[in-house]
């Protein structure tokens, strides 16, 4: 993809001969597929969801992230038309309030009643991306501010663990999970995946590229598949690159990310891989344990819970990560590049954890009952 330009180089007025530009730099895919991701996904024109709306719902969604600068831009933009009363913009206001605040709220009625409102799959499927990218580029945007040396914000509240789903049965009829936990769980769409025989062949070229065929949640994500590639791209750029940040560190920041947002099945995928890269399944299955309102960091290493705070605050509505915070991880030894990648890897999971609980649910397999 041709780059115009770095929109959060601009609007975190990034110094080009800083260290933090140089640690972008080294960290090129991510930047190059996070402004990917932004240029795809208001750029697509679309009738069963105009441009027009896009923007105003961007900016409606960076203005509850307390992304000022971030709200300005979208507000700006000259397409930008103030959403109206019309049922299917009032449903995907609705949709998006919940999605930005409780995302754990979601449920198969509310994407029934983007249907029933006249939105199609495509446009649901893209409604979600959109609202979980801008709380994924909101984060990335405050953290980048801190990085530069800027205080975002006093912050208003301590960062602690969020509820998560009780049900015992899935909207189909499954046993759901109820608890977090390093196991394999499945996970079930509330929307239709779209099936492979109606991919065309470059289409189905790219879902084996990324190992994506026989996935339910990447085929679903695939009704725009545009946007997935450049999202799949990103997550690439963020999670699988060398130096920095460990990598166990990285799928840490996934987990308590996932923690504060009630995703269960993202915390397990990433739990499971923080403990085998750390060798520490204990410490990890601490994190997991910890109840609703209670700190995340409580009896971790002195490094763990410098990242597990920081993490946290970047994770909750609006973020709250502060300077003391970053000045306790450059005690832990961590740099610009390893600051930067903790930043990247928990803003990813704004994005990652708003898909997954507001899109389909997960379900304990067979063979892990009993």
């Amino acid at each position: 993809m041709t780059q115009s330009h770095d929109l959060l180089a601009e609007l975190a007025d990034i110094d080009p001969a800083s260290e933090l530009a140089q640690a972008r730099a080294t960290r090129d895919a991510a930047t190059r597929h996070t402004q990917g991701s932004y240029e795809v996904l208001f750029s697509q024109q679309e009738a069963d969801f105009p441009l027009a709306e896009r923007v105003a719902l961007a900016a409606q969604v960076a203005e509850w992230h307390g992304a000022e600068r971030l709200r300005a831009h979208y507000a700006a933009h000259q397409a930008f038309q103030p959403l109206g009363d019309a049922a299917r913009q009032t449903q995907a206001l609705a949709f998006a309030r919940r999605l930005t605040f409780e995302p754990v709220d979601a449920a198969p009625e509310h994407i029934q009643a983007l249907r029933d409102a006249g939105w199609s799959a495509r446009g649901v499927v893209t409604l979600a991306q959109l609202v979980a990218f801008i709380s994924f580029q909101s984060r990335l945007l405050a953290g980048l501010r801190l990085l530069q040396g800027e205080e975002v914000s006093p912050p208003p509240r301590a960062a602690v663990a969020d509820r998560w789903h009780s049900a015992e049965r899935t909207a189909s009829g499954q046993t759901a999970p109820t608890a977090f936990t390093q196991a394999e769980l499945g996970w079930e769409p509330w929307l239709a995946a779209k099936p492979l025989a109606e991919f065309d062949a470059e289409e189905q070229a790219i879902l084996a590229r990324f190992g994506h065929s026989d996935s339910d949640y990447f085929r679903l994500l695939a009704r725009n598949q545009p946007v997935l590639e450049q999202r799949t791209l990103t997550d690439k750029g963020i999670f699988y690159t060398a130096g920095g940040l460990s990598r166990a560190e990285r799928e840490l920041a996934a987990t308590v990310a996932s923690k504060i947002n009630g995703c269960i099945y993202c915390a397990s995928v990433h739990a499971r891989k923080a403990a085998q890269l750390s060798k520490d399944k204990d410490a990890v299955q601490k994190l997991l344990n910890v109840a609703p309102g209670a700190a995340l960091s409580h009896g971790q290493s002195p490094r763990w819970a410098a990242d597990i705070d920081f993490a946290a605050s970047l994770s909750v509505t609006p973020p709250v990560a502060s300077q003391a915070q970053l000045q306790a991880l450059r005690q832990q030894g961590l740099d610009t590049l390893a600051q930067l990648d903790l930043v990247q890897s928990t803003a990813f999971f704004a994005w990652a954890n708003r898909l997954m609980l507001t899109l389909g649910e997960p379900f304990l397999p067979s063979d892990a009952q009993g």
